[in-house]
């Protein structure tokens, strides 16, 4: 029995002996490389994630060319769609206009108010269906052709950038005095500014242009804390006027004189507090190089603000006015021939390049992560900026152009101290905001999606071609029987009273 106790064993060990090198070989091997993405792949990633890669990557001429060629099939295919969806709206407007003259006064108020609940809904189809071929769709491929442009020229550019910082002679560029910050002059004259803004303020009051204050005395107090932080670190010399305005479009604005604008929109929107300090920064260096007194030389405050406030366009917040309130405006303002050109209003892509420049140095003054602003215009850009983005952007200076000229700006900042990216103020006030917006979504539920409506009482129309926060890419890329046949407006439900 012992005898076969010890074969047992001794054959269980040689099998153990035998097993147990392949064990420790595969245990102490090497983890498997990660897969190396495709170069569209790539362009998919956040632009701070390809400052960081860029140099380590390399593509083949042979390879670049292809994901040109095929961001160029993609942008024309989906901008042809929906430049036929536009002209299959207008002809469906055109018959129900035919069919309304025909039935003439002898119709039937319902009848005749469905007709023009029809052409009305049409109307905007149509004007949502140009928006995406003529602005978020060419965005968003300006977007991606950024990146791809990151991708090759940053190695070269970050290269130039530390012989600079090496030799020193990035200490010739304009502004470069940021240990001066508070004691030099940006552009003379700011305080000409404040009676200007005053009156601007008004006039938009007495318009009913201006949206009213977040009623959360919290919420104001924390926004205007970090403003002041930021204007103390500035180049301004006015006091500082600041108010967050009850309206979801992810903006902030400046007017002349210190008057600071932001919406509750982009508070929900930003992730941390240097994110908000970012485009706060960004609107102070707009006063400070008094870059919107300039503009107001040019169109009234009241078509600036149409164009700007509304439709996120003078300043610069990210671009990120959402798709509604375009065509709303479109729709409501075509026949009153107030539509705006911003070429006309003198928008200029050297006041954004200034603006950023200087937005980065306020920020750096005051403490926070000076990538806030990158990050904010990322995510603007990537999850919702080019679907709602409107015309305005494309006045604008390219992205790359933008990003790689912040990103020069941030690696040319001293290191001093810790940055602020995040506070427990800034997590308070997403708290307090939260039943805010809670409650303006429950109202907004039955409100009309236009600003200006023709016709009470009408069914919103079915949004064929876009669902908000839904990526371009999809928009684009997803085969959708009401993509490839747009379906006339949904037919509206009878109401208690019908208009004349």
């Amino acid at each position: 029995m012992n005898e076969l106790f010890r074969k047992c064993t001794a054959s269980a060990l040689s099998c153990m002996m035998s097993v147990l090198p392949c064990l420790s070989a595969q245990a102490q091997a090497p983890p498997a490389p990660a897969p190396q993405l495709t170069l569209h792949q790539y362009l998919q990633k956040p632009y701070l994630d390809l400052f960081e890669l860029a140099p380590t990557l390399s593509f083949t001429p042979p390879e670049v060319d292809t994901e040109r060629q095929a961001l160029k099939r993609g942008e024309d295919s989906c901008r042809n769609r929906f430049k036929d969806h536009s002209r299959q709206y207008s002809r469906q407007m055109e018959a129900a206009r035919k069919e309304l003259k025909q039935a003439g006064p002898k119709l039937e108020n319902q009848p005749r108010h469905q007709l023009h609940c029809k052409i009305q809904n049409l109307e905007l189809l149509r004007s949502e269906a140009d928006v995406l071929s003529s602005q978020a769709i060419p965005h968003a491929y300006d977007n991606l052709n950024a990146k791809l442009d990151l991708l090759l020229k940053w190695p070269e550019i970050y290269r130039q950038t530390t012989a600079a910082i090496n030799d020193g002679s990035y200490n010739q560029r304009r502004w470069a005095d940021v240990k001066d910050i508070g004691f030099r002059e940006i552009a003379p004259g700011q305080r000409d500014d404040i009676k200007r803004g005053q009156e601007a303020v008004e006039e938009l009051k007495r318009a009913g242009l201006l949206p009213p204050q977040v009623e959360s005395k919290a919420v104001q107090d924390y926004v205007r804390s970090v403003a002041e932080r930021i204007a103390k670190h500035s180049d301004l010399k006015i006091p500082l006027h600041v108010s967050v305005l009850e309206s979801r479009e992810i903006n902030a604005f400046a007017l002349p004189g210190g008057y600071l604008y932001i919406e509750r929109g982009l508070l929900e929107e930003a992730e941390d507090e240097a994110q908000l300090a970012g485009v706060i920064a960004h609107e102070i260096a707009h006063d400070t190089a008094r870059h919107s007194a300039k503009l107001m030389k040019r169109a009234t405050i009241a078509s600036i603000f149409y164009q700007a406030a509304q439709v996120a366009a003078v300043l610069l917040t990210g671009g990120v006015a959402g798709i509604g309130l375009y065509y709303a405006l479109q729709y409501g303002y075509y026949g009153l021939g107030l539509v705006l050109s911003l070429k006309l209003l003198g928008v200029s892509r050297d006041y954004e390049l200034e603006a950023d420049q200087l937005g980065v140095q306020y920020a750096w003054s005051a403490g926070y992560d000076t990538t806030g602003f990158i990050r904010f215009f990322d995510k603007m850009a990537t999850k919702v900026g080019y679907v709602n983005g409107v015309s305005w952007f494309r006045t604008h200076p390219p992205f790359f152009e933008r990003m790689v000229q912040t990103q020069r700006e941030i690696l040319f900042m001293p290191r001093e101290g810790t940055q602020i990216t995040q506070t427990p103020e800034f997590l308070q006030m997403k708290k307090d905001l939260a039943p805010i917006t809670a409650k303006a979504d429950k109202e907004d539920v039955n409100k009309p999606s236009l600003l200006l409506t023709k016709e009470e009482g009408c069914a919103p129309p079915r949004k064929l071609e876009y669902k908000p926060g839904q990526p371009i890419d999809q928009v684009c890329s997803v085969e959708l029987q009401n993509v490839d046949q747009p379906q006339p407006a949904e037919e509206p439900q009878p109401t208690s009273q019908p208009q004349n």
